[in-house]
């Protein structure tokens, strides 16, 4: 018998190791299903998410467990999981939830932004705006919902309210955007992604009231311009 090259990792990096893939399958398919690239009411096995992202069926199976309790898809015996659909009016409601609580905390990030710490970080976010415009252009939708809603998350912390931007993370995580993908494709993201910059700049000028509208106005491109498209 032919000894290992090298000794098997401890046995805690390797559940380590697992954690974390299941935790990127998870975020992965999440974000396609966002995106849209999983459609509602459309039966999905493990095994053919396995395949198209690379990876067994084991923690494709357990990542859909984890989107499965929070209701984003059902499970169907022997069959796979299917999307749930949500209805226009549900979506109108997580936008308008949205607004209620992301626009004036948005406010509150610029009326700390004298705070040098608060301005650094919100010099650090510039990295990941370019990261957003990157994966617009790269047409990769999934991980253009990633970065987008990692962005908006580390804004919203510098409020200092956590409850919030779990609220906030799972608001968006609940929502479906369609038509996002044909946007992309239509060259159409460019002025939103721009936002992103402009929304560290009104910050980092402590404009409250140009941050607010800003903010109103990025959210609504949630339920139009990123919505689905009419048939």
């Amino acid at each position: 018998m032919n000894l290992p090259s090298q000794p098997p990792p401890p046995l805690g990096a390797v559940t380590r190791r697992v954690e974390n893939l299941r935790l990127q399958v998870s975020e992965a398919l999440r974000a396609a299903l966002i995106s849209g690239q999983l459609r509602p009411g459309m039966v999905y096995s493990a095994p053919a998410l396995g395949e198209m992202l690379g990876v067994s069926a084991t923690p494709v199976r357990e990542a859909m467990f984890d989107l499965v309790r929070e209701g984003l898809v059902e499970v169907l015996r022997n069959k796979g999981f299917r999307v749930t659909e949500l209805s226009d009016r549900q979506l109108d409601q997580f936008a308008h939830v949205r607004l209620l609580l992301e626009v004036p905390a948005m406010g509150d990030v610029a009326a700390a932004s004298d705070d040098p710490e608060v301005a650094a970080t919100l010099e650090s976010l510039r990295e990941r705006a370019e990261q957003v415009a990157r994966a617009a252009h790269d047409e990769d939708m999934v991980r253009f919902i990633q970065l987008d809603t990692d962005f908006h998350t580390d804004f919203l912390a510098l409020a200092g309210n956590e409850e919030l931007v779990k609220i906030a993370r799972d608001l968006r995580n609940r929502s479906r955007l369609y038509g996002l993908e044909a946007v992309a494709k239509a060259g159409l993201l460019d002025q939103t992604v721009a936002e992103h910059s402009q929304m560290i700049d009104l910050a980092l000028a402590g404009d409250r009231p140009g941050l607010e509208a800003l903010v109103a106005q990025h959210i609504g491109h949630v339920r139009t311009l990123w919505a689905e498209p009419a048939k």
